[in-house]
């Protein structure tokens, strides 16, 4: 793997470390399971419960979306996220679901503002910009209640992180690095 190995990659760490002949439980409601799949291992068992009522929402979402392209996004950005939103849900809908990804977290935007600039685009808030909007067409391979590991075409692995996601912007554009000037 280009860029990534398995001493220095926790998501295939944990997986090298798993036993896959065994199926992935909760063993709470609310526990984090911790690893619950893995794309290129058809050993891996993954925990199901097609009763969620989180995947239903999930699904619910997505067919809303399939529907029209939201305001100032590009067609071609909408129609990838699209075919992306299908590959996820048939593969990784149940395990988002029981992990607690929500519609925000996979399908997201930002909120447009009353008077939008001409030149505005939806997709320019990575911070609140669903995960389905950046897979670019690139598939997700392992997911945890925080993150999805997404597999690049050079075979380096990007993390996406659901919560806590740093807002891109200029240096000094954060309220960490805000400090009063008498501490400095």
């Amino acid at each position: 793997m280009s860029g990534t190995s398995i001493a220095t990659n926790p998501y295939l760490q944990k997986l090298k470390t798993r036993d896959l002949s065994q199926p992935t439980k909760l063993t709470e409601p609310g526990a984090d399971p911790g690893f619950v799949g893995f794309v290129s291992n058809p050993k891996c068992h993954v925990f199901k419960n097609s009763a969620s009522p989180k995947l239903g929402a999930l699904r619910n979402v997505f067919t809303v979306l399939e529907r029209r392209c939201p305001d100032h996004v590009e067609p071609d950005r909408w129609q990838q996220a699209m075919e992306d939103g299908r590959r996820f849900l048939a593969q990784w809908d149940e395990q988002a679901a029981l992990l607690g990804w929500t519609p925000q977290d996979l399908f997201g935007l930002h909120r447009v503002p009353d008077k939008p600039a001409p030149s505005y685009q939806r997709l320019s808030r990575y911070d609140l910009t669903g995960l389905i909007w950046l897979l670019r067409g690139k598939p997700v391979v392992a997911l945890t209640t925080d993150t999805a590991a997404i597999q690049n075409p050079t075979g380096a692995t990007t993390i996406y992180r659901r919560l806590n996601k740093p807002a891109l912007g200029p240096v000094g554009d954060s309220l960490d690095d805000l400090e009063p000037s008498w501490l400095r």
